[in-house]
């Protein structure tokens, strides 16, 4: 019924008619009551068709949605008796009154159908007049999921995005063309080897951020080249240069990624279909000459020295006989060459089938030198030497191109490498390039990493345009976080889309649970969490980024050297509707999946459905990280997910708060804000943070829908507290730190600490005893780490109980956050204190599956569990048997997933009692041997605006005009000032657009009814303070405003902002 949209829609009028139609048919046969229907013959729960009996009772409806079970209260009335259905804490609708019958029966049947009616128009109910399913889930005993969403099903075919920037080619336009061009700096750590300088040149200019980009590239041994494009104007090309270049690039493409095509005689370079658009990239790489002011100019001798080789000359048309001396010549295998030729040269050995560079003529040397050194010499010893006298050739192996985007290795340093040279005898090598020298070679080994980086920078630029042209706040993210969210692990470089997808996560989570909470008002907490169960699933996010095209952006492979396409190579994979399956069936191999897809013409590639939603939290990350929550919030409205809310909604949600004042008698709440060190401006909510689900009254309303809002805020808060402390920590390893913060057992230890069971309202004995109990067990614990599920307990309830006292900690904070305006910065530090010593980790326990799981896949063991019931409870057994490895545990327990942690636990025991133990580190020891920084929460937003805000509520104080409490809210793109007068409780909001306030140290003070003054001392004028007076106004917020313009006209006039 919710579905994707979390609107609520209202029934109608024959919907309404056919809910009164079906429940006028209820009658009752003793206690059990039966509800006749009108349905089809497909659906035997809908409202038209034949009538017939559904097995479903209304009553028993009631019962199974709510816990505890509604009271049915008679009363006799002057017209007759009135039935009252009193339902739980935890319902939508709290009592429901019928009118006046004739009879008890009667009285009920109208209750029962009002209250249908009600449930029905609230959402609780669906148009089968059947209660929505809950979500089920127990935070206590969460399981590791054994898909990993990675299933052949789960995957689509999308087309990946060229850039346009790549995607502009050169039109022969008059004798002349003007090319952009960017010098490729090399900077090697260490400095051990020389590299050819090199220039790319493109038609049209590249965004200012791509034309300065940086790039280390990782080589052998830990070694580092770090590279960097440096803008350097325009270069002129004539007819000729142009097609120079081309054939230039053509070469040492084919040199690099086709080599063979070199070992025939002769190369053609001609290439009539080179503007054809199965062509993806234009741009020309070319060897230059660094001039000063960062100019530089293409090395036409070495590009014509190159070309003029005779590997390129047709047969028959070679430049004749040589000459010259004999001592500056060589006989090679392919005839004789100058010396001057051969030295720098690219020559093949067709007994190896090896290429290699020439750096130098050895003249010390001959073919009768003595074999000192075997691995100095390449050739077969059976070869017969026509000219054994001839010097030997300094060679250096023609390398094969790598990924050196790839990550270091945490343990890799760099350490120098020598280069490495053998010796060849010239007889035994074909000249292919002449000037193709090993600086050229190495120069070019880099260049397709780079150009590989610089085209998924493009791409993550050309996103932010188009963010930027959607909504203002596009602007304020950085292109380097949108690649790195749009970049996954498969990529295997040094940054992954991973941190920020669990931060953008968390808030996710947290925005819409907010929003949800503010706008249904009437919705438990489990209809809030299928709704945003809905909205947050990978399967809604999916749908929300591919409607906005967002998965044409994703890059998910890594490089690879033979599916790298430039101008000079094309791909030959023409893709099409007849072809497509054949060259990207859906079937593949898993074991090398990474590299097991191939590039078309098209780029296609295969994306599976839940990257394509993590790139949608990652994104979501990169906004928070860069410019805080207002960016994050409008990329997630422009997405489609909506996520603002309004003052007026806070305000509401406080003011129905006072319906629980009643109660207040039955808690100290004084004691409780005195331990929370906060001061509650609306009592009300503390009060119902407090109220369990069986207290029973005929106010109605408990802590659940409290609770859902502190579940949110507590996951953002403490994703934000380990991201920004461990900053090096792998996503996973931020996940499992989460597990193991925010989960009920932990959140029971917290409560069980601060006393929370000696507050809490319920009409269960068995509740305050088995919490009081619990307590006491765990205060008396001298270790700290007994594990809870194996505690024992008198009754079985023991579990349900748990999670309660948990829930306390969670729906006080929700109502603390609730109280300050949305204040995560206050709610922060009351976070930081509630939960130490959770959050420094002095009682880590993971979960006993998990490390059971880790375990075994250490030593590719299986472990297999069986979990038979019996007398109400389940008898768990764990199993490892391979080998010489054997080892059994058991447990027994009511619930089977806290068996199964039981006996998961045992077993890991047991195995490591036999000396068996996890090769990776465990999460103990990566935190130990981790930086750790200072907490920090993440929101820019609010880390700027309270700057601003250091001084407004001084003047106010001291005029007693003001209590403590304010708010600042975002709504939209202005920010609020919540400011509460004691005198009359009216709420004043001052709107403020958003400035740079770095250089201001106070912000705007309100100081009367109708005329507003703002207040403002400014750091580089230490002894000045200024004041802005507005006009008095018939209306508060005119009267601000005006004040407000004043201000903002003098720090712009100023240059302050």
């Amino acid at each position: 019924m919710d579905g994707d949209n979390t609107t609520t829609v209202q029934p109608s009028e024959s919907v309404e008619n056919g809910i009164c139609n079906q429940l006028s048919t209820l009658s009752l046969n003793g206690d059990e009551e039966r509800l006749i229907t009108e349905t089809p013959a497909k659906d035997p729960r809908r409202i038209t068709g034949h009538v017939e009996y559904v097995n479903l009772p209304f009553i028993s409806v009631l019962v199974r949605y709510f816990n505890p079970k509604p009271q049915f209260c008679y009363c006799d009335d002057a017209d007759g008796i009135v039935c009252n259905i009193i339902l739980p804490a935890n319902a939508p609708i709290h009592q429901i009154v019928s009118s006046p019958k004739p009879s008890t029966k009667a009285a009920k049947k109208d209750a029962c159908l009002k209250a249908c009616k009600a449930l029905h128009d609230v959402g609780a109910l669906t148009d089968y007049l059947l209660p929505e399913q809950d979500v089920k889930y127990d935070k206590l005993t969460e399981e590791l999921s054994d898909s990993d969403g990675r299933d052949e099903e789960s995957r689509a075919l999308y087309e990946m995005l060229v850039p346009a920037a790549l995607r502009k080619p050169w039109q022969e336009v008059g004798n002349s063309t003007y090319f952009c061009s960017y010098y490729i700096e090399f900077c090697p750590n260490p400095a051990d080897r020389t590299y050819r300088g090199f220039g790319l040149f493109m038609k049209e200019p590249l965004p200012e951020e791509a034309g300065k980009m940086k790039v280390d590239l990782c080589l052998a041994r830990g070694r580092m080249v770090m590279t960097q494009l440096i803008p350097s104007g325009t270069t002129r090309f004539d007819k000729d240069e142009i097609a120079k270049a081309e054939m230039f690039q053509q070469m040492f493409l084919k040199i690099i990624f086709d080599r063979h095509l070199f070992k025939p005689e002769y190369v053609s370079l001609e290439n009539n279909d080179v503007y054809e658009l199965s062509t993806s990239t234009f741009y020309l790489l070319l060897p230059v000459i660094h001039h000063e002011d960062d100019k530089i100019s293409v090395d036409w001798t070495l590009v014509n020295r190159c070309l003029s080789s005779p590997i390129f000359r047709h047969p028959g048309i070679g430049g004749g006989e040589e000459t010259s001396q004999a001592k500056n010549y060589l006989h090679l295998d392919n005839g004789q060459k100058s010396v001057h030729d051969i030295v720098n040269s690219l020559v093949y050995v067709s007994c190896k089938g090896t290429f290699f560079f020439i750096s130098d003529i050895l003249l010390e040397k001959s073919g009768y030198s003595l074999y000192n050194d075997s691995k100095s010499h390449v050739e077969p010893f059976d070869i017969h030497l026509s000219f054994p006298d001839q010097p030997l050739l300094k060679a250096k192996q023609l390398f094969n191109l790598e990924n050196l985007l790839r990550k270091k290795k945490h343990s890799e340093e760099w350490r120098e490498k020598e280069e490495h040279f053998i010796e060849l005898r010239p007889e035994i090598c074909q000249l292919k390039v002449i000037g193709f020298s090993k600086d050229i070679g190495s120069s070019l080994s880099l260049l397709p990493s780079i150009l590989h980086r610089l085209e998924s920078f493009l791409v993550a630029i050309e996103l932010k345009e188009k963010l930027v042209a959607s909504f203002p706040e596009g602007a304020e993210v950085t292109a380097q976080h949108i690649l790195e969210a749009l970049t996954t692990e498969r990529c295997y470089e040094h940054f992954s889309l991973e941190r920020l997808e669990v931060l953008g996560d968390a808030f996710l989570k947290f925005a819409v649970g907010r929003h949800l909470f503010l706008k249904h008002d009437a919705l438990d907490e489990g209809q809030l969490t299928r709704k945003r169960s809905n909205i947050v699933s990978n399967s809604n996010l999916l749908k929300l980024a591919t409607r906005n095209n967002l998965q044409v952006y994703i890059r998910d492979q890594s490089f690879v050297a033979d599916q790298f396409f430039a101008f000079g190579r094309s791909c030959s994979l023409s893709c099409n509707k007849e072809t497509e399956k054949a060259i990207h069936p859906r079937s593949y191999d898993k074991k090398n999946s990474a590299n097991a897809e191939v590039r078309c013409n098209k780029c296609h590639h295969w994306l599976h459905n839940k990257t394509v939603a993590d790139v949608v939290e990652a994104l979501v990350g990169a906004f928070i990280v860069d410019s805080g929550f207002k960016a994050a919030t409008a990329f997630l409205n422009w997405l489609g997910i909506e996520v603002d809310f309004t003052p007026l909604q806070i305000d509401n949600i406080c003011s129905s708060s006072k319906a629980f004042l009643p109660l207040v008698d039955q808690m100290y709440v004084n004691a409780l804000e005195n331990l929370l060190g906060y001061k509650f401006a609306h009592k009300g909510l503390l009060i119902q943070a407090f109220v369990h689900p069986s207290f029973n009254n005929h106010l109605g309303g408990c802590y659940q829908r409290l609770e859902f809002l502190g579940d949110a805020v507590f996951d953002y808060l403490i994703t934000s507290y380990l991201y920004s402390v461990y900053p090096n920590l792998k996503p996973g390893q931020l996940t499992d730190l989460r597990s193991v913060l925010v989960n009920n057992t932990s959140f029971a230890d917290v409560a069980g600490r601060w006393s929370f069971h000696k507050f809490i309202i319920c009409d269960s004995s068995v509740l305050h005893e088995t919490m009081t109990k619990y307590v006491n067990s765990t205060g008396s614990s001298t270790t700290g780490k007994g594990h809870i599920e194996e505690k024992t307990c008198p009754n079985s309830y023991f579990l349900l109980d748990l999670s309660a006292l948990g829930d306390l900690v969670e729906s006080c904070m929700g109502a603390i956050f609730l109280d300050t305006g949305f204040d995560l910065n206050h709610v922060w530090k009351i976070m930081l204190s509630l939960l130490d010593p959770i959050i420094s980790f002095s009682k880590l326990q993971m979960s006993p599956l998990r490390e059971l799981h880790e375990l075994c896949q250490s030593y590719n063991w299986e472990v297999q569990f069986s979990s038979p019931k019996r007398d109400g409870k389940f008898e768990v057994e764990a199993k490892v048997n391979k080998g010489k490895v054997s080892a059994t545990a058991s447990a027994t327990n009511i619930s089977r997933k806290v068996a199964r942690k039981i006996a998961a636990r045992q077993l890991c025991e047991c195995l490591k009692a036999q000396g068996y133990k996890s090769k990776t580190k465990s999460l103990e020891e990566v935190l130990r041997e981790s930086k750790k920084m200072e907490a920090q929460l993440i929101d820019l937003m609010r880390h700027h605006v309270m700057e601003l805000l250091n001084l407004v509520l001084l003047p106010l104080r001291r005029q007693n005009q003001v209590s403590i409490k304010y708010a600042l809210l975002t709504a939209g793109n202005h920010l609020f000032l919540n400011v509460v007068r004691r005198r009359d409780q009216a709420t004043w909001k001052f709107l403020l657009n958003h400035i740079s306030v770095s250089n201001l140290n106070s912000g705007p003070v309100c100081s009367c009814r109708f005329s507003f003054k703002i207040v403002m001392e400014i750091k580089e004028l230490p002894n000045q303070i200024f004041e802005f007076y507005g006009e008095p106004r018939m209306r508060k917020k005119d009267a601000a405003e005006h004040a407000a313009q004043g201000a903002l006209w003098y720090i712009k006039q100023e240059g302050y902002v």
